[in-house]
């Protein structure tokens, strides 16, 4: 689940990400704004791992790459979509074994995505698509 408003700057990083994986292996959905719209997308598939991503503000430098831990999801994201993504996770999380949130720092939210966090994409697109999940911090 990609999310972010592609016209908002950092926060196009999701579906940058989900456009750089469209033609892999990988089951992708560009949520936007709307991550909630997809739900029953999820449900339907019943994935073991889910991976959320999105610009999280986590006071690192722009375009760093952390997966959230579950107890700072609620106070870290900049969020530009309907839902928290606490509650959306907690909602999926009664049909995904694994959920990962993989936030990666916004520089700006205006105007177009920044030069580091479209590199971090490009590096996190290929992390995904290699399977390198390990490579990628832990926020602390």
């Amino acid at each position: 689940m990609c999310i972010g408003n592609p016209d908002g700057g950092d926060d196009a990083v999701g579906p940058y990400v989900a456009d750089g994986l469209k033609n892999s292996n990988i089951m992708v959905l560009n949520c936007s704004t709307t991550p909630e719209n997809y739900t029953s997308v999820v449900k339907r598939h019943n994935p073991n791992i889910l991976i959320i991503i999105d610009a999280v503000d986590m006071g690192l430098k722009p375009g760093n790459i952390r997966i959230v831990p579950k107890e700072k999801i609620g106070v870290m994201t900049i969020s530009t979509h309907g839902i928290p993504l606490s509650i959306l996770i907690g909602y999926l999380e009664q049909y995904v074994k694994k959920i990962f949130l993989i936030g990666i720092q916004p520089e700006t939210m205006f105007g177009n995505m920044s030069d580091s966090v479209k590199k971090s994409g490009e590096k996190l697109i290929k992390l995904l698509k290699n399977r390198d999940f390990d490579k990628i911090d832990l926020l602390n």
